[in-house]
């Protein structure tokens, strides 16, 4: 048993890079799992930058200097920020509000087809059943309700992460973009000369999330707006939240379609019940959803996601579970880094015994 450890060890912690290697990812590992909430608008900062970068280094290639091509993006980068802080946002709030209000009465609605159950399948349900669901669900929403006005912007901590995101997330992302070079080498000084197996790891990490965020973030603008316009076209209720929640859903693969259909079909019955507006509704919906899932993240993401769709949702558990929203919209990204690691990871079979 012993000369069988002995061996695996030799071969894969026999090299000093691979131990190097071991450092800064449980170094990076205890970082974020011990400040990840702190340094969540740092996080945030990055990915935005990393956005905005793929648009600056564009007009870079058109021959535009360096300074000026920062300045155009992150000048409508700021322009959209303050757009959807001042305009967009008090929309979308106050559909949120008035659907959380509706939302009893679209259940208990949709309690009158339920009662369809217990005639169709009266050995499994009852009407006693039927109740019971309903009476528990409105209980659950009513105290998720009293919890999210609980935590209203009238606490200080409430209003100290406002602060901080709509101050200095801008002000991260201006130097995170302007500075980008400049801090990697800053990086690299700490760290040794004998780093080949490092550089082959971020090079392969750097391309496939920087690739990743780009095509998600695109991912997430189209399918909204493309089902913003959808449910406008239909007279919707609540279309720019719903639209808001649809792109959103993206981030979490194969989940998120799932979820976020619930209140897309509750609000769709509520409003029109079960007829043409409705039945056409949710086709067009569908093929969205269908052409998102085909057609669309084909021509963002070929070639950038090569990964199982086991170890997808797996992904999505694990990190999603650790560190909430970031983890699952890093799910894809962090399981890339796992798959690069475990692929360069030095192997010295020659003292394998």
């Amino acid at each position: 048993m012993l000369t069988v450890m002995k061996s695996w060890g030799q071969r894969y912690f026999s090299d000093p890079q691979a131990i190097l290697l071991i450092v800064l990812l449980a170094g990076g590992l205890l970082l974020v799992m011990w400040m990840g909430k702190i340094l969540a608008p740092v996080f945030a900062s990055i990915v935005i930058a990393y956005l905005l970068q793929w648009v600056a280094n564009m007009l870079i290639r058109w021959k535009v200097p360096t300074f000026a091509a920062v300045l155009i993006v992150y000048s409508a980068f700021l322009g959209l920020f303050l757009g959807a802080i001042l305009i967009l946002w008090p929309i979308i709030w106050d559909q949120f509000l008035r659907l959380f209000e509706e939302f009893p009465s679209m259940v208990v609605s949709f309690q009158h087809y339920l009662y369809l159950l217990p005639e169709k399948f009266p050995q499994y349900f009852t009407k006693e059943t039927i109740d019971g669901w309903v009476a528990g669900f409105l209980v659950q929403l009513k105290q998720s309700g009293k919890l999210l006005f609980s935590i209203s912007l009238a606490s200080l901590p409430g209003v100290i992460s406002l602060v901080v995101y709509l101050v200095f997330v801008p002000l991260m992302v201006f130097f995170f973009l302007k500075d980008h070079q400049i801090i990697l080498r800053w990086i690299k000084n700490f760290l040794p000369s004998n780093r080949q197996l490092l550089a082959q790891i971020w090079k392969n990490v750097h391309k496939q999330i920087g690739n990743y965020i780009r095509g998600k973030g695109a991912e997430v603008i189209i399918v909204g707006v493309v089902t913003f316009l959808a449910f406008y076209w239909f007279g919707m209720r609540y279309a720019a939240l719903l639209a808001l929640l649809v792109g959103l859903s993206v981030l979490i693969p194969y989940i998120g379609a799932a979820l976020v259909t619930i209140p897309v079909v509750l609000v769709a019955f509520f409003q029109w019940g079960i007829g043409d507006q409705f039945i056409y509704l949710l086709i067009t919906y569908g093929v969205i959803q269908t052409l998102d899932g085909t057609l669309l993240f084909s021509l963002l993401f070929s070639g950038v996601v090569n990964l199982h769709p086991l170890a997808i949702i797996i992904a999505v558990l694990v990190f999603g579970g650790w560190w909430g929203f970031w983890g699952v919209f890093f799910a894809i990204p962090l399981a890339t880094v796992v798959k690069a690691v475990l692929e360069e990871w030095p192997r010295n079979y020659s003292r394998i015994t």
